[in-house]
């Protein structure tokens, strides 16, 4: 049994699991995958992000910053794109470590990515409901506080707003991908609309003198706000969970991947180097909301509206998508034994895994509810970035194990890309503080106890099926 946990399933056999009852329905076409991507990569963070990171790292060289992030993070995206072309099957990063580095790698990401998606479901679900706090107090409505936060927040006993959001996206999620794609498609409009009304308004109030000094804190301050914004760009990997889902993935992945890794980047670049125009960089040291922040500051008085609608949109996009993710992680592991195959029952009628996508909407709505989770958030990145390095080691590796498969979508310049990848991944893990490691320790070792007593004894690999 030592063995067998190294064992490793051959893309035929996950391509063969994929078909048939057992399978999704294929249903997303490019637009939609590439604006599901766009979705889960523009959120909150241009709306926060980018006056935080200029007023206490960068100044007006966030710019390069975030040209850094996105470079970065194209190395990986790079990886993503090969394997998602190649293994059009759910589960990311958790399907591509089965095939290269055999179930317990596989286990420990899986274990790892239902962590990620579940930390960002709760913790997305409290800044959505943040933001639609804000809307009503400025429309004059003032919501109880013992029902908008949780216990020790204020007097609060329950964030009702997080649990109906988190509802909401559960039942829209049981409909089927197509039905979320499409209101995802309708967000991610009114996002880009508000954004590039930002933008156009801004540009003609944009001072030159602002731009100077560029590097106030030097370059390790432009590294430094690289490290912060890094994570703005992370949403990329959820799309490649519904490869499953996708009527093309040949085709269609590398460009919903890379196309909307660099529209993101582009209009972080854009919104920072505005921001820094419009007032000195220092200016956005004291607030949460520089766009809203600018806008008001300009005179423009619905400025918080407009912007705190567009903030929601961001925000329930990247709620969207990101528990679309958790649900076909955890379809892929029930799927395959590792959990019980319960989660992996399809509904009969839209072909989604319903009873997998209702238990983390409602242990996603109970951490929302409930919990304070500013801290616990921390472990997303570090998930995140585990996530990425396994999938750039996994490209190496697939290319020394099996050179001549076809791949629709090839990485370039390999071992360099997902070697560049590895090293800057590896970096910021390093920077995350300590009590971030030892939690996510903590966690990987309930998942490894869980996985010997239960998923590598009931595995279709390598437990009870042979």
């Amino acid at each position: 049994m030592t063995r067998k946990i190294f064992w490793k399933k051959s893309i035929n056999q996950l391509l063969e699991t994929s078909e048939g009852d057992k399978g999704l329905k294929r249903v997303l076409g490019t637009s939609g995958l590439l604006l599901m991507g766009v979705g889960a990569i523009i959120g909150a963070g241009i709306f926060i992000l980018t006056g935080i990171a200029s007023a206490l790292y960068a100044g007006p060289g966030i710019i390069l910053s975030f040209v850094i992030a996105g470079v970065a993070c194209l190395f990986t995206a790079l990886c993503y794109a090969e394997f998602a072309s190649m293994i059009p099957v759910a589960g990311s990063a958790y399907t591509y470590s089965y095939v290269t580095l055999g179930e317990l790698f596989a286990w420990i990401i899986g274990w790892d990515l239902i962590l990620e998606y579940l930390v960002i479901v709760a913790a997305v679900a409290v800044g959505w409901s943040g933001y639609i706090v804000n809307i009503f107090t400025s429309l004059g409505l003032n919501l109880p506080p013992q029902l908008i936060n949780p216990p020790g927040i204020d007097g609060g006993i329950i964030n009702i707003p997080a649990v109906l959001i988190i509802a909401g996206i559960t039942w829209l999620l049981i409909r089927g991908a197509k039905q979320s794609s499409q209101v995802n498609t309708i967000i991610v409009i009114i996002k880009l609309a508000v954004i590039l009304l930002f933008i156009t308004i801004g540009v003609n109030y944009i001072h030159p003198a602002n731009y100077h000094p560029f590097l106030p804190y030097g370059w390790s301050g432009v590294f430094k706000g690289a490290a912060i914004i890094f994570f703005a760009y992370i949403g990329f990997d959820a799309i490649t969970t519904a490869a499953e889902e996708v009527k093309n993935p040949k085709k269609t992945f590398p460009i919903a991947i890379l196309g909307s890794l660099i529209i993101s980047s582009i209009l972080y670049i854009v919104v920072s180097g505005v921001l820094n125009g419009i007032f000195p960089y220092y200016t956005y040291k004291e607030t949460a909301a520089p766009v809203a922040y600018a806008l008001a500051n300009l005179g423009i008085q619905w400025a918080n509206i407009v912007i705190s609608i567009g903030a929601l949109c961001g925000i329930t996009s990247v709620l969207l998508v990101s528990f679309f993710g958790q649900s076909r992680v955890f379809f892929a592991m029930s799927r395959d034994g590792l959990l019980p195959e319960f989660f992996a029952r399809l509904h009969k009628d839209f072909r989604t895994p319903t009873n997998g996508i209702i238990v983390v909407g409602i242990v996603g709505s109970f951490i929302a509810a409930f919990l304070p989770i500013t801290e616990l958030a921390q472990l997303v990145n570090i998930g995140t970035l585990a996530a990425f390095i396994i999938v750039s080691a996994a490209i190496i590796i697939l290319r020394i194990q099996k050179p001549d498969i076809k791949r629709p979508f090839k990485t370039p310049l390999v071992p360099l890309v997902p070697i560049l990848a590895i090293v800057f991944c590896s970096f910021l893990v390093i920077e995350l503080p300590t009590i971030t490691h030892i939690r996510f320790i903590v966690w990987l070792a309930i998942g490894l106890v869980i996985y010997y007593f239960y998923g590598r004894r009931n595995s279709l690999l390598t437990g009870k099926g042979n």
